[in-house]
């Protein structure tokens, strides 16, 4: 039998220290009764990794056709090995950074983004609850990479570091790092304050392995609030089965278009961040969070 490739054996490694970890988190949860695990969150977090697994496979020779067709169009070549992946490893996380903004502030990709901050819950399995169509159009964000050079192998192993890296931030489990490391790097706190409801923290820390992206354009917010993080989403739906949890987002969406009059208001609706309305009846994070901060300084 052929040995593996240095980067499947590194990537393997990485993959069992994350099973070996989850196991860990989840026995010191229920031995030390904190409840971060729920029985039917946590087997509702596997099925929607298993359809993201499946997914993922069905679009795998699409993507690997697109990043390497646009890579013959490259527009230069990065020679030293160790320039090239340090420029790949942190212009891909930007380039998630940006995907993931997306998610959040354009309601046509929240409808699929939802998925992944629908738990109430937080622990590593969470990192499993995927944004299961996001196969589908995560590599068109990629393709900047194939023209600067990167071939597609390695934009997706890059990709699988910074995946299993965002993975392991998913705990609450406080974990003591150096202040430094804070600045640069995510941390359990910033993605507690991602994957949180309250008003303060939506839209915030949006970055799989490096913070700087959020502190460069103002969507860094550190833990800091009195009051508990409360996970999950503004509304909860009240199905929480795992065919709804897909699609509770998509049904809301297309009856908002349906009824929304004029074209205009329709793509109102498709392209304008989540909470968006025609008529002022719902709003958006950023005005609940404008709301907010005048109730917090009239106090």
């Amino acid at each position: 039998m052929s040995e593996l490739d240095p980067r499947n054996r590194a990537a393997l490694v990485l993959m069992g220290l994350l099973v070996v970890l989850t196991i860990v988190e989840m026995g010191l949860s229920y031995w030390e009764n904190r409840k971060y695990y729920e029985k039917r969150d946590t087997f509702n977090n596997i099925y929607l990794t298993s359809i993201a697994v499946v997914t993922n496979l069905l679009v795998k020779a699409s993507t690997f056709f697109m990043l390497s067709f646009t890579y013959q169009f490259r527009l230069f070549q990065i020679h030293n090995v160790y320039l090239y992946w340090f420029v790949l490893v942190v212009v891909q996380d930007f380039l998630y950074w940006v995907l993931h903004y997306t998610g959040h502030y354009c309601r046509l990709f929240w409808a699929m983004h939802v998925t992944h901050h629908s738990s109430e819950h937080f622990n590593l399995t969470t990192g499993f609850r995927s944004t299961v169509f996001e196969p589908f159009y995560r590599t068109f964000f990629y393709l900047p990479l194939a023209l600067m050079g990167f071939n597609a192998i390695d934009i997706l192993y890059a990709y699988l570091i910074t995946q299993l890296y965002g993975n392991i931030v998913h705990t609450q489990y406080k974990v003591a790092l150096p202040k430094w490391y804070g600045w640069l790097f995510v941390t359990p706190a910033h993605h507690r304050v991602h994957h949180a409801s309250n008003i303060p923290y939506l839209d915030k820390n949006m970055g799989m392995m490096l913070i700087i992206w959020d502190r460069m354009f103002n969507t860094f917010r550190d833990e800091d609030l009195p009051e508990p993080v409360k996970y999950g989403l503004t509304k909860q739906p009240e199905d929480m089965g795992p065919v709804n949890i897909i699609f509770h987002e998509w049904k809301a969406l297309i009856h908002d278009v349906k009824f929304a009059p004029g074209f205009r208001n329709k793509i109102g609706y498709l392209l304008n961040p989540p909470g968006w309305s025609h008529d002022g009846s719902s709003q958006t994070a950023r005005a609940l969070q404008r709301e907010y901060e005048k109730q917090t300084l009239d106090k």
